[in-house]
């Protein structure tokens, strides 16, 4: 098990945004956390990566709190919006900086780049353009590659698939597989997107109103059975 939750909860004034008993994360999965805006999706992301610190309960890390120690952090990546970018540098310079975090030289992170050719589609790398000046999917892009340069063994990702064309969702989608295949990455995502959730993932949690509504492993009728929840 990499990830344990037991009596989180978070308020916000009268409001209870999250307020989950249990979940329990097990190493190697694809998880994909679905509800409307407001079910608490991005604040529990935040309270697992110790953004924000709940008003009860706990976040565990391969049995450790996330909110004691900073152990957890060697081996989790994240990218939840573009306030985990540097604005004022260009793609090139923060990759550069990423890299120097992990011990990379300029030619291990130019060879790590080259892997996200396709990925990227020619709209990032050698543009002199400031990370600021990019659309937010090309930012998305410029954050999912970089939460990926240290090689996770945990992966964060919230609404990863917005603003990214077709073709660049299709190869995103073609990723998160591969690192499952290959890594036996834990990857956690969110999305609005019930199509992509579903394909990518292999179990769902649905959350509403804070609270955890179904939890399943996916099968073939998942997709159904999720858009009649949301029909409802």
């Amino acid at each position: 098990m990499i990830l344990e939750i037991t009596d989180l909860k978070k308020v916000y004034g009268d409001k209870t945004v999250v307020n989950i008993s249990e979940l329990k994360i097990n190493v190697g999965e694809t998880i994909g956390l679905v509800g409307n805006n407001g079910a608490g999706k991005t604040t529990l992301f935040r309270m697992l990566l110790d953004l924000i610190r709940p008003d009860h309960g706990q976040v565990f890390s391969k049995g450790i709190d996330v909110a004691s120690s900073d152990k957890w952090k060697d081996y989790t990546a994240s990218y939840l919006d573009e306030g985990f970018l540097i604005d004022y540098l260009t793609a090139e310079e923060y990759f550069m900086f990423v890299g120097s975090l992990h011990n990379f030289t300029s030619v291990q992170v130019t060879d790590y780049l080259s892997q996200y050719e396709e990925f990227f589609n020619g709209e990032i790398l050698n543009k002199g353009k400031y990370i600021r000046d990019f659309s937010k999917g090309n930012q998305n892009k410029i954050g999912i590659a970089a939460a990926l340069m240290q090689k996770p063994e945990l992966l964060v990702l919230d609404e990863p698939f917005a603003n990214l064309d077709p073709t660049t969702q299709i190869r995103l989608k073609t990723l998160v597989k591969s690192l499952k295949k290959e890594s036996a990455i834990t990857t956690l995502i969110s999305s609005h997107d019930l199509n992509h959730v579903t394909e990518v993932c292999d179990r769902i949690i649905l959350l509403e109103k804070g609270l955890i509504i179904k939890d399943f492993n996916k099968d073939e009728n998942t997709l159904k059975e999720l858009e009649e929840y949301f029909s409802e």
